[in-house]
């Protein structure tokens, strides 16, 4: 295994409250050494200019392996991941069939260790097949490698199943990140709002969501299992979130990209890349995320990397499926959202797409610690950039951010001190 030298570069490791220009040393696959005069190596790079940062951390991606290897796979969704400065990623169980079973979960682990160029960790289903009556073989699942349970693309809608649920999941400390939807309010195509009145087509509005967190919590009071808010949305979620973070309870949540950058207004046009769920909101619920995310409320930023066909995004607005790609992209939109108008600093985005995301599935990741696993990010802070859905190394190019002028870009992806992708 080759050593590596990288010079001259700033060090941003939010873990360790560290911001310093200084030289890093990979030697064996982990961080061998900080500081100055650490050579020789087998390779030195040179990041005069450049933020030497941990591998960034994405909690949230869909790779539909097993059932629709056309849309993305396992190896080509690591391929994209580390192409965004991605060194791990953890995939959901909404595949065909459903990650609910320790042969689906060590499937993905060893499809991953053979052809993954990002690290990959698999989360279990919460419920069998992802229906909602019935555990999933959650205990087991745990044992296999499963670093965490959901049912995504669906939220547990029968309280009965879900308490149980956190109370097995608070047996093995193990997280459930919570789709929140609630059933009887789901089944629209876009925010309930002004524009889906005026376009015609039914809306799915913010109480949904804030419904199910809301009795979750309820739910999860006297439990206290590990409970992980996804994609939130909308402004009565985050205020929840937050009331939450104040009693004392173990909430975390995320959110992603086009929830920061986009509004219920972009689907004017009946363009199906703008259709997600949960949907795009209004500009008042993306405030209020920038403000959670600014007073901690918000612990991580995770994509919701979800790959389409483009004849299923070619259907008409209410028959299309939710979704868009995230991973490629991900960090310039993050620095336009937050970084560029001032709202947080490079070291707290850094932080937002590290450590974060680590803590919230216990990942023994998101450190430049000496020891550490060597997963780093190489980042140019200032490049100016187009984003190009046709140069993406996913399958899939459901992107409603084509086109876009950006700034900031890994330079770099190093996994276990191996370089899985260098910007030419």
């Amino acid at each position: 295994m080759p050593s590596i030298l990288i010079q001259h570069g700033t060090i941003l490791d939010p873990a360790n409250s560290l911001e310093r220009r200084a030289d890093l040393l990979i030697r064996h696959g982990r961080l061998a050494a900080m500081g100055e005069n650490l050579g020789p190596a087998d390779e030195t790079i040179d990041a005069a200019g450049l933020l030497v940062t941990p591998g960034l951390i994405d909690i949230h991606v869909h790779f539909r392996e097993p059932g629709d290897e056309e849309e993305e796979t396992i190896a080509s969704g690591a391929a994209a991941a580390v192409a965004g400065g991605f060194t791990t990623v953890c995939c959901m169980p909404n595949t065909k069939p459903p990650l609910d079973t320790e042969a689906g979960i060590e499937f993905v682990r060893r499809e991953s260790q053979r052809v993954a160029l990002a690290n990959v960790y698999p989360i279990g289903a919460i419920t069998k097949g992802r229906e909602g009556m019935e555990l999933a073989e959650i205990g087991s699942m745990h044992a296999r490698g499963a670093i965490a349970f959901s049912d995504d693309g669906v939220g547990v809608g029968d309280a009965s199943v879900m308490r149980k649920a956190l109370q097995y999941c608070k047996m093995f400390d193990a997280v459930i990140m919570q789709h929140c939807e609630e059933p009887t309010l789901s089944g629209g195509a876009m925010h309930s709002g002004v524009a889906s009145t005026t376009l015609g087509l039914p809306g799915i509005p913010a109480e949904a969501e804030q419904l199910m967190i809301a009795r979750d919590l309820v739910l999860n009071h006297r439990i206290g299992c590990r409970y992980h808010v996804q994609h939130i949305s909308t402004a009565g979620s985050v205020e929840l979130v937050r009331r939450a973070k104040r009693d004392g309870q173990v909430v975390t949540a995320e959110v992603s990209p086009h929830h920061l950058l986009l509004t219920d207004d972009h689907c004017r046009g009946y363009d199906t890349n703008y259709k997600m769920n949960p949907p795009l909101r209004t500009a008042a619920d993306i405030q209020a995320c920038i403000d959670g995310i600014k007073d901690g409320t918000i612990d991580c930023l995770a994509t919701d990397h979800a790959p389409h066909l483009a004849e299923e995004k070619e259907l008409e607005f209410q028959n299309a499926p939710f979704g868009i790609l995230g991973l490629e992209g991900a960090l310039a939109l993050y620095v336009k959202a937050l970084v560029e108008p001032g709202h947080i600093t490079w070291s707290k985005l850094i932080e937002l797409m590290t450590i974060g995301g680590a803590k919230v599935a216990k990942l023994k990741k998101g450190t430049l610690a000496i020891g550490a696993d060597a997963d780093v990010t190489l980042i140019d802070p200032n490049l100016q950039w187009t984003i190009d859905k046709n140069e993406f190394r996913s399958k899939s190019r459901n992107t409603p951010f084509h086109g876009w002028q950006v700034k900031g870009r890994p330079k770099m992806t190093i996994v276990h001190g191996h370089v899985k992708w260098r910007l030419e």
